[in-house]
């Protein structure tokens, strides 16, 4: 079974990202962590329980990590049209206690199986050997933590809490049978829309937001 891990904001630069999701929660998400192995950094926010909610961009001052970045990250011009248009929460996280089955099973929509950091692994990612977003966003990304779930504590709690995931999507039947063979627990709704968006409703201190 898959579950939601987290959400992502994927951002032209992380200034961008923070501002965007200050002006849709009123929150000021705090800084996390520099991917040296992967050339990108984030933001970090809790959602409730077990999730949160990432903004990631590529990091100006990374090291080149010899593959695809994660999340479509390589693709500037595309990530710069996403965010023109509006579509800054572009995904989302599953986590899955078994990524290899799924790999073998479904690896044209997820990509490799990919061990990190590489020097020294605490997490297997499955990444598209381009980096791109599996199906473009539609299907999740998969994140096995090989039995060491995300430690919440370091991520900072603002008082934000999850409380819907919706998904516009051109072919919503299609959408919602890949999540039911992929046995998601609790999936994004789908709805019908001309274009791939995200809405996220979140209540915070100040009352129910939208993140889009």
């Amino acid at each position: 079974m898959l579950t939601l891990d987290h959400l992502t904001v994927i951002a032209p630069t992380l200034a961008e990202g923070v501002a965007h999701v200050r002006d849709c929660l009123g929150l000021e998400v705090p800084f996390g962590t520099r991917h040296d192995y992967m050339g990108t950094h984030n933001h970090r926010l809790q959602l409730g329980g077990t999730v949160y909610l990432e903004i990631v961009a590529r990091d100006p001052e990374g090291i080149d990590p010899g593959r695809a970045r994660w999340f479509g990250l390589d693709n500037g011009e595309q990530v710069r049209a996403d965010w023109a248009e509006g579509r800054r929460l572009r995904g989302w996280v599953a986590a899955t206690e078994d990524i290899g089955s799924l790999v073998c099973a479904q690896g044209t929509v997820f990509g490799e199986r990919v061990s990190l950091p590489p020097a020294a692994p605490s997490f297997d990612f499955a990444i598209p050997a381009d980096g791109s977003l599996p199906l473009g966003g539609a299907a999740p990304s998969l994140i096995d933590h090989c039995g060491e779930r995300t430690v919440m504590a370091r991520i900072p709690d603002l008082g934000a809490r999850l409380l819907s995931l919706t998904l516009e999507h051109p072919d919503p039947a299609a959408v919602e049978t890949l999540y039911h063979a992929l046995a998601i627990d609790r999936p994004p709704a789908v709805v019908q829309g001309p274009r791939l968006r995200y809405r996220a409703r979140i209540e915070t201190p100040d009352g129910v937001k939208e993140l889009t």
